[in-house]
């Protein structure tokens, strides 16, 4: 098959879907404030409303992993992506925070596989050594889908509703569907899935293990809060704090997620060639989580006045949670992998969930007590800050540990 072939029907239609799917992660950030609006949700409604996507899709991670083994790529991703399509349909059909809810849960649920599906699928169809490049490049490709949520979204708001954008999008995932469906090949298993006993057996492997936990409180604080922050309480900490108009705070997010975009770069261009030199990929997701904490400090006690820096510094150094898969699967056999990435990624919306929620529900709190919408906000962010610092003080003191008595699988 040529090259050209390959990419179009090997690679592509999962990207698509990894697109769509990034790009309905975060355009509530672009959305929210018409919602609200319009609709007239407070800062609670919209963190639980935006909030359903995570728990749909950290809710779906553990029994996808068995899914994919059992069914394959191609089947589950084109499924999925068709409840995606239908939760877009009764997002923009929707008139309440339930129905809303509803909707944006079946977008969580559709596209729980994205991500996922195309790893396993590649593992299936080209050899190890493109596996880093091929993740780098389907990390971009969500990352390009978060750009087109952010100023591109915006432009589309002028021109349509809020309910025509979203039954656009319906129609455009119904179309990924049948792309991935009629345009991936299909490849049989090279072994008998496992029972359902023992691939129980093996969560219960990882969960005992010190070194799952070890990176953790990454996924769950870390990249759970970045997400709650990328998709929601970003572009409301630009409106209420800052004072920006929803287009000027949509540009901001513009140049977060294009900063997004070049670290995934850098990461799948770099992170081989570091560690041959000793520098090893868990420090470099501490250093890189260390510096974003302290963006995020920076963005809190508005260190300087150029916001575009501080927010692209906050996306540039956050995208280095992604090396989370890879130095926690190091420390188990292959074939534990998918269900410790699928741990992890539960783990991760999880957080993303409860914080994003939490977060509505601290800045409502803060603001029926009499503060303003900034020092609400700022509280709220503040709170955010404390538990990723908290999280951060536990891997490096499981990392100092861990250093001290090194184990089969340490980290690369």
């Amino acid at each position: 098959m040529p090259r050209s072939v390959n990419w179009f029907r090997l690679f592509l239609p999962f990207a698509g879907g990894y697109f769509l799917s990034y790009l309905y992660r975060t355009a509530n950030a672009v959305v929210g404030p018409v919602l609200s609006n319009e609709l007239s949700l407070g800062a609670a409604d919209l963190g639980l409303l935006t909030s359903a996507y995570f728990i749909a899709f950290g809710l779906a991670q553990l029994p996808l992993g068995i899914l994919l083994d059992r069914f394959g790529a191609r089947r589950i991703e084109a499924l999925l992506l068709l409840i995606a399509a239908a939760g877009a349909a009764t997002f923009g059909l929707s008139d309440g925070i339930g129905t809303l809810a509803i909707g944006r849960g079946l977008i969580g649920l559709g596209v729980s596989a994205c991500l996922m599906a195309a790893l396993k699928f590649f593992l299936q169809w080209f050899p190890v050594e493109r596996q880093a490049s091929l993740t780098g490049w389907i990390m971009t490709s969500g990352t390009l889908g978060a750009l087109i949520a952010s100023a591109p979204l915006d432009a589309a708001l002028r021109v349509a509703t809020w309910r025509e954008v979203f039954f656009g999008l319906a129609v455009t995932t119904a179309g990924a569907a049948f792309w991935v469906w009629r345009g991936v090949p299909e490849k049989p298993p090279s072994a008998r899935p496992q029972s359902f006993a023992q691939l129980a057996g093996g969560l219960r492997q990882i969960l005992v293990r010190r070194h799952f936990w070890r990176f953790a409180s990454i996924a769950f604080a870390q990249v759970g809060g970045f997400m709650a922050v990328q998709s929601l309480w970003s572009s409301a900490w630009l409106m209420r704090v800052n004072g920006y108009s929803r287009s000027m705070a949509a540009n901001h997010l513009t140049v977060m997620n294009a900063s997004m975009a070049v670290s995934y770069f850098m990461i799948g261009l770099l992170s081989t060639r570091l560690a041959r030199r000793g520098i090893k990929t868990v420090h470099l997701l501490g250093g890189g989580l260390t510096l974003a904490l302290l963006s995020l400090l920076a963005i809190i006690t508005r260190a300087t006045e150029h916001h575009y820096l501080l927010w692209a510094a906050y996306g540039f150094f956050s995208s280095v949670g992604t090396l989370n898969y890879a130095v926690t699967s190091v420390g188990f056999p292959p074939e534990l992998s998918g269900r410790v990435n699928t741990l992890l990624n539960l783990l991760s919306f999880a957080g993303a969930f409860l914080l994003q929620w939490g977060m509505g529900i601290l800045i409502d709190t803060l603001g029926a007590a009499g503060h303003s919408a900034a020092a609400a906000h700022t509280g709220a962010f503040a709170l955010l800050f404390t538990l990723q610092a908290a999280s951060l003080c536990w891997f490096y003191f499981c990392s100092w540990q861990a250093a001290r008595k090194p184990s089969r699988g340490s980290c690369p």
